[in-house]
Formats: structure tokens, C-alpha cells, sequence
């Protein structure tokens, strides 16, 4: 088994390796990684047993001594080698979805035995099992729905007629209203129904600057008299 130089760049071996008895226990510079794909491959690490079973994971830490021995007929595992140091907190904790670990892992496994395949498995295999052990967070800007504020703008101008509260807002934005009126104050710097008066006021400075009376654009806004119209422009 090689031996990796930490002073080097992150170097990796993927392989399929049916283990037997025990050989005693040793110890590497390196993460070990092995996934049971058949059988089940008893370990020891530095004296805490485990087991791992088609569909288990476990991260051997560099300096851990540790020991293999198969039950019965044998057992098959993927096993990576690797300096990659982000090894380091998945050696800490189980995978958060292994049965996707699994299923990649008998992917990959299958790849390594075509001759076309393996070259592709062993480039990409080990960046893929860090991956699917430890994804990277979703960022909040990307995982979050997104607001067509101008679309939304047009639907609210067409209904000054109508008593607008946050809930229908946060209707039409497909999210709760309490999910809506905090995006209101994190992307237009105010309340649901400040941004939805600025709207309205903005609408009949809009029309008045157009020509349009005081009494028709009250009416097409939504203002309940002409009076409460002039007394929101002056404010």
C-alpha cells in the first residue's frame, strides 16, 4: 500500500479490495476511506470496534492503528487512500446520506472493472466521494425563490381597487408571509406595505404628473378621497 508524503499536493488511490483475515494492525500517513459494497469487514481503530456492511462508510484518520478482518465468506469494499486534508472533518462524522455514498460507490466500482471506465473513475472518483460525504451548503442566495419585484409591481398596480395585504403579496411570490415580508426588507430596504404605499404613491405621482386629475387618480389608486391623495403627496 503507498505510502503518501504530506509535504506533497493531495495524491489519491481508488480500489476494490476483498479483505480476508486479519494481517495485525497498522497505521498510515493518509485518510483511509472504505464503503462496504458485500460481506461485512470488522475494524479496529486505535481499540474501537466497528463494522462495516454493504452500504457503510468508515474514515481511518492518518496515525490511527487500526485492523481488518472479514466474516465469513470475505468482504468487498471501494477504498480510497488520499492526503486530501478535507478528509479530516468526514473522518469526524457519518455521511449525511448514505445511501447516496453507496450507490456511488457501486457506480464507481463497477466503472473500475471496464477497462474504458476506470481510467474516468479513478480521475474523478475521489473528488466524488468527498463530494457525496461532505456537500458543500447550498448558499442562501441560490437556494431561495426569487422575486420578480417588477412583475409583482404590475399585479399590485392593477388592483388599487382592492384592499392589498402582505398575505395576497406573498400569495402571488409562491412564499409564506412572514418568508415575504422579511425578503421585502432584505432586497427593498423596507416593509411589505411601505414598499406596497411607495408603489401607489408612485403610481398616482405618476398619472398627475400625467395631466390626470386629483379625483381620478384617487379613484384609479385606490385612495379613499381626493384629499387623502393631496395629503399623502405633501407628505
Amino acid at each position: 500500500m503507498p505510502v503518501f508524503g504530506s509535504s506533497l499536493p493531495p495524491r489519491h488511490e481508488l480500489a476494490l479490495r476483498d479483505y480476508g483475515h486479519s494481517h495485525g494492525s497498522h497505521a498510515h500517513d493518509h485518510f483511509q476511506v472504505l464503503i462496504g459494497l458485500d460481506g461485512v469487514l470488522d475494524i479496529e481503530v486505535e481499540g474501537r470496534g466497528a463494522g462495516i456492511a454493504a452500504g457503510e462508510a468508515q474514515v481511518v484518520a492518518p496515525g490511527d492503528r487500526h485492523d481488518f478482518s472479514a466474516r465469513r465468506h470475505g468482504a468487498v469494499c471501494l477504498v480510497l487512500d488520499t492526503t486530501q486534508p478535507a478528509w479530516a472533518r468526514c473522518a469526524e462524522r457519518a455521511p449525511p446520506d448514505s445511501a447516496q455514498l453507496h450507490a456511488l460507490a457501486r457506480y464507481l466500482a463497477q466503472c473500475m472493472k471496464q477497462p474504458r471506465a476506470s481510467a474516468l473513475a479513478l480521475q474523478h472518483g475521489p473528488a466524488l466521494l468527498l463530494e457525496a460525504w461532505s456537500p458543500a451548503p447550498a448558499s442562501s442566495s441560490a437556494s431561495r425563490r426569487r422575486i420578480d419585484w417588477s412583475l409583482l409591481a404590475d399585479w399590485a398596480r392593477a388592483r388599487w381597487h382592492e384592499p392589498l395585504s402582505v398575505a395576497d403579496l406573498a400569495q402571488v411570490a409562491c412564499l409564506s408571509p412572514s418568508q415575504f415580508a422579511q425578503r421585502c426588507r432584505d432586497e427593498q430596504g423596507m416593509g411589505a406595505m411601505q414598499w406596497l404605499r411607495s408603489l401607489r404613491l408612485a403610481h398616482a405621482r405618476e398619472l398627475r404628473l400625467g395631466g390626470m386629475s386629483v379625483a381620478e387618480t384617487a379613484r384609479r389608486t385606490g385612495y379613499r378621497s381626493p384629499s387623502a391623495l393631496t395629503a399623502a403627496l405633501r407628505r
